[in-house]
């Protein structure tokens, strides 16, 4: 049987909610010495873990057929084989939170089948709650929300990530930083695709753009963008954006002109 997707995202962002109070609780009193190292420059906490294993329990009394995609694996094995899955990023934005920098997340969403249903960015900080559900819109604290309709990339603001582990392909990222410097408003670094993925659909933003991103990353991100009435493909071609490793998302009217500026060194 199909749940209520609506009334569902309302009771997966009351509990984005309430976990949400543990991390500010934890951040106030947070032990540096408590990191770990997952790869090269990038972490996890406690706080990462425990946010995780309360978001799980949570979520199998919403659902408890629904399968789980984890950054942190507390579910157990990832498995999207059944008719729905979560994809959960408990605490996104890590190396913001571990230094005090106040911009991190929450990111949950509900795959069913192989489209994205439902989604919830909860970020922390300001406490505001972004959800949407597939085919009926989105929303930021509960008020409608909607891409910007700044026309041109001339007067867009632009939000991205920078490489932490695999530098690979910095050279031609530099470069079109350096288009993005000069044809815009500006690029902004935030340390959290969730939250950028939640300005781009709030209209706060015009466009995003990152590479060597995780489902758990963009999940729900990429459902309140085009319930915002934007686009998201990857940097090149339509592809697959949540499972394809990168993401160009915007409020459609600057679209083209992004992929054109990536396509000038993106190889």
């Amino acid at each position: 049987m199909t749940p209520d997707f609506p009334q569902l995202s309302l009771d997966l962002a009351a509990l984005c909610r309430r976990t949400a109070q543990f991390i500010r609780q934890e951040a106030a009193t947070f032990d540096r010495g408590r990191v770990e190292h997952k790869g090269l420059h990038d972490l996890v906490s406690y706080v990462d873990q425990e946010t995780e294993r309360r978001l799980v329990a949570g979520l199998r009394e919403l659902l408890p057929e629904a399968g789980f995609i984890t950054e942190e694996g507390t579910a157990g094995p990832d498995s999207a084989t059944g008719e729905f899955t979560w994809i959960i990023d408990p605490l996104d934005g890590t190396t913001n939170f571990v230094h005090g920098l106040p911009v991190y997340a929450i990111s949950v969403a509900l795959l069913h089948g192989r489209e994205l249903a439902v989604g919830v960015v909860h970020e922390v900080n300001r406490d505001e709650s972004f959800r949407a559900v597939r085919g009926g819109g989105a929303f930021c604290n509960d008020a409608p929300m909607r891409v910007s309709d700044v026309p041109t990339l001339n007067g867009a603001l632009i939000a991205t990530g920078f490489p932490y582990t695999d530098f690979g392909k910095l050279d031609a990222f530099l470069q079109i930083l350096g288009v993005f410097f000069t044809r815009s408003h500006g690029v902004r670094r935030l340390g959290s695709a969730a939250v950028d993925l939640a300005y781009v659909a709030a209209g706060r933003c015009e466009g995003f753009f990152e590479f060597n991103l995780n489902s758990y990353d963009v999940a729900a991100g990429l459902l309140l963008v085009t319930e915002a009435g934007g686009h998201i493909t990857q940097f090149l071609v339509d592809g697959d954006p949540l499972f394809g490793r990168e993401v160009v998302a915007s409020n459609r009217l600057i679209h083209a002109e992004m992929q054109a500026a990536i396509g000038e060194f993106w190889r």
